[in-house]
């Protein structure tokens, strides 16, 4: 999908200018739409960037570690509620669960004791659970939001004990391969971008150090580029049924945490960052390592991303995350995703169905009930029947949306077998507002 040329040109100076007043050596954000790359919008030349160019990812691969633990609850091998114990035995920090680190609601410090592990080279999951003590936890679980990389070495390594793999191998063999993420890697893989830090006052460039982070790899290890970075963001707006299941994903988008309580504008679900931006809600993650920031801002219902990267510190994960945002919201206003067209249904509903249809009532409000072309039906004001039910058994429904999601539709009839009633969790509705429940 193409966008208009005006949205190009209007993309393309966001980021020109945001290269130039950030002083970054190499910036480079897509667009992508329905699955597909639909346009880059890059500057600098320290390297010319290209969407097969590496950057480093930095804590969006937390969203990848974040998705196999929920393939393996979806498995059956691990519960979310589970304590780390059960899976580390001898963690200090074992009494907090899975859910809770993932949602960074464990109060558990941020980072790992000893050097700058972001810029050394890593030790392994032995020595990063030898390192650990109880006062690691910072304040009782759930008191509110705290960020934690140290949170996904150890969900890294419950990983590892659980399947007997290790986290780099279950990454590709559950998520890259099977997404064709040919260009996202463990370690830097030619070509990619040197990461640098732009010296304040004259404008030169160091470089910064590749490490291997080692038992805190799943915090943030990953290299990828703009093009894979393109197929994540389409996976978390439509994920492909084979690598996770449509409604755990949805889960995964759910709040855990509200992160910002003055504004409610960011929140976290489970190993997915949430933003507000007006009246829509946006999901992806922000990425740092030294000399790289990336960015992921996806719109699950428009199936629209914005992915980016950029080889200097100095414009910090905010920005570009911000920068991100505002493309985003840029293409989404402007180009509004298309309408689906409306398509009168083939045949009739069956009889059992068209009998539900039409008007009820509750304490005097009026509701409608419609059937779709799939035989499910929906309830809800006459003109915005919202409430999404689907079969289970005779005359019986189960809400999948909005406040009646998980609850049970039972048809009530007379003694002739007329419908008479549709009780909604114990809410009766009737076929007039005389009628008693």
């Amino acid at each position: 999908m193409t966008l208009l040329p005006e949205t190009i040109r209007q993309l393309d100076t966001l980021v020109a200018r945001a290269q130039s007043t950030g002083r970054v050596p190499s910036l480079a954000l897509g667009v992508v739409r329905d699955g597909t790359l639909a346009h880059l919008a890059a500057a600098g030349e320290h390297p010319r960037p290209d969407a097969d160019l590496q950057y480093r990812l930095g804590s969006i691969s937390k969203t990848m570690t974040a998705t196999l633990v929920m393939q393996e609850r979806d498995a059956g091998r691990l519960r979310l509620d589970d304590p780390v114990e059960q899976h580390l035995p001898g963690t200090p920090v074992g009494a907090l669960t899975l859910r809770q680190l993932l949602g960074h609601v464990g109060g558990l410090q941020r980072e790992p004791d000893g050097q700058w592990w972001e810029r050394v080279e890593g030790v392994d999951l032995t020595t990063l659970l030898g390192g650990l003590t109880p006062d690691k936890i910072a304040y009782p679980p759930l008191r509110g939001y705290h960020y934690s990389n140290l949170a996904y070495g150890l969900l890294g390594g419950v990983l590892e004990r659980v399947t007997g793999t290790p986290w780099a191998q279950l990454l590709r063999k559950r998520i890259l391969t099977p997404l064709g993420m040919r260009r996202t890697s463990y370690d830097a893989t030619e070509p990619y971008a040197p990461g640098y830090v732009v010296h304040p006052w004259h404008d030169t460039l160091r470089e910064e150090p590749r490490t291997d982070t080692g038992a805190m790899a799943p915090a943030g290890q990953l290299w990828s580029t703009v093009a894979d970075l393109g197929r994540w963001a389409a996976f978390l707006a439509d994920p492909d049924p084979e690598v996770l299941a449509a409604q755990t994903l949805t889960e995964m988008c759910a709040p855990v945490v509200i992160s910002d309580l003055d504004s409610w504008t960011g929140g976290h679900g489970l190993g997915i960052e949430l933003y507000r931006e007006g009246e829509r809600v946006y999901v992806g993650h922000g990425g740092s390592m030294p000399g790289y920031v990336a960015a992921l801002a996806v719109h699950r219902p428009t199936r629209t991303a914005v992915v980016g990267f950029a080889n200097a510190y100095g414009m910090r994960s905010g920005h570009i995350g911000g920068l991100a945002r505002q493309l985003l919201t840029l293409v989404l206003d402007a180009e509004p995703a298309p309408v689906t067209p409306w398509r009168p249904a083939s045949a009739p509903p069956a009889a059992e169905l068209a009998e539900l249809t039409g008007r009820w009532w509750w304490m005097g409000i009026e509701f409608e009930v419609r059937v779709d072309t799939a035989g499910e039906l929906w309830a809800g004001p006459p003109g915005e029947p919202t409430l999404r039910f689907t079969p289970e058994g005779p005359d019986r429904w189960r809400g999948r949306s909005g406040g009646q999601d998980g609850e049970i539709l039972t048809v009530v009839r007379d003694p002739a077998g007329r419908a008479v009633a549709l009780d909604v969790a114990t809410f009766v509705l009737t076929r007039t507002p005389e009628q008693e429940p």
